[in-house]
């Protein structure tokens, strides 16, 4: 056991120096309890077994880690990736190390508030002192919900209203470098296994190399992270009349600015960022929400919010604000769609560029699980989920939840008759299908006419272009003409039980006594009794 006190940082998500107030306060407080400091990491291995993640997201992470202990080296310190459950060892860390002080940023996610849960428990039993911190928001979401009287706003325009009272903090300067004195002393055990804390291989994480991406289109980390926003910064006029429905989901180049994956892991302050944005459009005239570069960071904030206080939200089963729609199961189908081998070569050119590159454009995001989910597969969004949960770098809980109820009509929208349309769609920003032609190379020879819809071609000129279909690329699984309308009759009927159940709820609770006597609402409810 260390007889001198040390200080911990425990990064989670926020893997980042820049506007870090955990980070900061662990660094000070280690200086002034002239304590020793270390900055962890703590990868469990369990999390393989209970969450599917892509090959290209673990090389974000490790690159992220990688760049973070580099840039805490340029404070003379360095992060320390400890191998284990948290549960398990941060009893036998606080001892060791004789550990007086843990800091960390609040994490929404159910699985973090029990381990944190946990954490706060074991501190309190070794006398460990907590700091939390919010930065992983612009705004706190208990603060939001306290001013719009303890429910979180159920609707993106009311949560504008209720946010634009809020102050947002401004982001923390960077930590002070750290002296020599709060360098830890290693242990025998430790002199012993020099790299024991070093930054994790691929291969330690237990990632295929043949599953990645040959070069990593988007590095993580951030360095890059800082780069990428700071370029984008410079585009003053991309940033003041970015609007996102006019941006292209199926671009050969992204066409906005792929920093998702850089806020999802904390890489980039999401405040710093916000602030960017409003420095750029001072005295200049700029898009509005929800539509401008402001308008997407506020649907994440949204997102946060609503997901922090409701139960379930990433199932459909026991989620309070998701409609209940007896989706089927079709293995065959989902498989299809998950590979980009539905037949239809826009939704396939998107599957196939998620695999590959960990990223598609949001617009092609609605696409795809507007097909999945009501537009023609009729399958649970929660499978959807899953898929994105894997292949995503962005992957972010509360906003995959969030999304994927929306973009099924089972929260949120509720405009189910407006589907997606899988050839029509793409055409509009793409007509001559250079996209397909990228993503789905069989079908590089179709001509611009037909390439959105290569069953229209006769197997003559099949056989011309180099690909028949159904041996070199497969027949479309659905029709979508025909399917959508089955699924709009069958969303009708559920929305029909959905409002009926509803309104026998609000009479029962008007009929009950206690109801009768409360003025209070489920704002929840009457959200969904409006829409």
């Amino acid at each position: 056991m260390s007889k001198k006190v040390t200080v911990i940082h425990w990064f989670r998500k926020g893997l980042r120096v820049h506007d870090n107030p955990a980070l900061v306060k662990a660094v000070d407080e280690a200086i002034n309890r002239k304590a020793y400091l270390r900055p962890i990491f703590m990868l469990d291995p369990g999390i393989i077994k209970w969450m599917t993640v892509g090959a290209n997201r673990w090389r974000f992470l490790q690159e992220t880690l990688a760049d973070l202990d580099k840039n805490l080296r340029k404070l003379n310190t360095r992060l320390y990736v400890v191998r284990g459950n948290p549960k398990e060892l941060f009893p036998q860390l606080f001892e060791k190390w004789n550990v007086e002080l843990i800091t960390f940023e609040h994490d929404i996610e159910p699985y973090a508030v029990k381990r944190d849960q946990i954490l706060l428990k074991d501190a309190e039993k070794f006398n460990v002192e907590v700091m939390i911190e919010y930065s992983h928001t612009i705004f706190n979401p208990e603060l939001v919900i306290k001013k719009n009287k303890g429910s979180a706003p159920m609707t993106y325009q009311k949560f504008l209203s209720v946010a634009s009272e809020l102050k947002v903090p401004p982001p923390v300067d960077n930590p002070n470098k750290v002296p020599k004195s709060c360098e830890p002393e290693l242990d025998d055990t430790e002199k012993k296994c020099k790299d024991c804390y070093d930054v994790p291989t691929l291969k330690e994480m237990g990632v295929n190399k043949e599953e990645l991406s040959k070069t990593s289109k988007f590095p993580g980390g951030e360095t890059e992270a800082l780069r990428r926003m700071y370029d984008k910064m410079k585009q003053t006029d991309y940033i003041c009349s970015f609007e996102k429905p006019n941006t292209s989901p199926n671009s050969l180049e992204p066409s906005t600015t792929v920093l998702s994956p850089y806020l999802k892991f904390g890489a980039l302050s999401a405040r710093l960022f916000y602030q960017e944005i409003k420095q750029a459009y001072k005295g200049r005239k700029h898009s509005q929400p929800p539509v401008s570069l402001e308008g997407q960071v506020i649907w994440r904030e949204f997102y946060y919010c609503v997901a922090s206080v409701t139960a379930n939200f990433d199932q459909m089963k026991g989620n309070r604000i998701c409609a209940q729609i007896p989706w089927a199961h079709n293995q065959s189908y989902l498989d299809a769609w998950k590979h980009g081998a539905t037949g239809y070569p826009f939704i396939d050119a998107i599957m196939r560029q998620l695999k590959q590159e960990g990223w598609i454009h949001h617009l092609g995001r609605h696409a795809v699980a507007c097909f999945l989910t009501r537009g023609d597969l009729w399958i649970n969004w929660e499978e959807g989920q899953k898929v994105f949960e894997e292949y995503l770098l962005d992957a972010d809980w509360a906003l995959n939840a969030g999304n994927w109820m929306w973009l099924s009509a089972s929260a949120f929208f509720h405009q189910y008759f407006r589907v997606y349309s899988p050839v029509a769609f793409g055409k509009k920003t793409d007509p001559q299908g250079l996209y397909i032609k990228k993503y789905v190379p069989e079908l590089k020879n179709y001509p611009a006419g037909v390439i959105y819809e290569p069953w229209k071609v006769s197997l003559e000129n099949q056989k011309k272009y180099g690909c028949i279909i159904g041996k070199d690329y497969p027949h479309r699984i659905v029709d979508h003409d025909v399917v959508m309308k089955e699924n709009l009759a069958k969303m009708k009927a559920a929305y029909a039980k959905k409002n009926s159940d509803t309104s026998q709820s609000e009479k029962r609770k008007a009929e009950s006594p206690i109801a009768s006597s409360s003025k209070k609402k489920n704002s929840v409810d009457k959200y969904f009794k409006k829409k």
